[in-house]
């Protein structure tokens, strides 16, 4: 997929002064609007993380683009309490392109309906794939490390995905085994880990 403007359409937006189309289309960065999670509108550097048409994510739920319908459930209101205080919020999570690839991917969001988080709100999505390559996880183990570097303690990783304490603790221990991590610092590093706070205050 082309991600390169047309040249014409260049010359008019600066002849015209109108830069709104020319900048969502061509930003260096995904971006979508949705209304209660179904794509709206999206635009070339989106679809081509993705690897679909404009046609084929048009009025769509964001559902298909998940490695499961369960992770899409559990992260679907994770930033609702953030987004409704007029806050952006911003995560990272797997999600899975159109020949089935997972990959990790920063989430930032911003909702225009804040007493209804996710009624119309507008997303930039970041591929880390070249930061983070994906590693192989089970479902849990994904949902847990995307909880933990969110800077969530265990009790609250066992409360978001109705877990017992010891199950996010089993499942810590897991990660730290299997990337052979002494501490979730070093996890992270292994991992690839990025920092930055995930929440962002607007401008007052």
């Amino acid at each position: 997929m082309n991600c390169e403007p047309d040249p014409q359409e260049v010359d008019k937006a600066y002849d015209e002064g109108d830069f709104t189309q020319l900048a969502f289309d061509y930003a260096p960065i995904g971006l979508v609007v949705t209304e209660n999670r179904v794509i709206r509108d999206s635009n070339k550097r989106f679809r081509e993380m993705f690897q679909y048409s404009a046609e084929e994510l048009q009025d769509k739920l964001f559902v298909f683009l998940y490695p499961s319908e369960e992770e899409f459930l559990n992260v679907r209101h994770r930033g609702d309490n953030i987004l409704g205080k007029g806050n952006l919020y911003w995560d990272e999570r797997v999600m899975r392109r159109k020949n089935g690839e997972l990959f990790w991917v920063r989430v930032r969001g911003h909702s225009f309906t804040p007493d209804a988080p996710l009624g119309r709100a507008v997303w930039s999505f970041a591929d880390l794939a070249a930061l983070r390559p994906y590693q192989p996880l089970t479902r849990r183990e994904r949902e847990v490390f995307s909880l933990m570097s969110e800077g969530k303690t265990s009790k609250e990783i066992a409360r978001i995905l109705d877990l017992s304490y010891r199950t996010v603790e089993v499942y810590r221990a897991k990660l730290l085994k299997k990337f052979g991590a002494n501490n979730t610092a070093a996890l992270f590093t292994s991992l690839g880990d990025i920092e930055g706070d995930h929440v962002v205050p607007t401008a007052t």
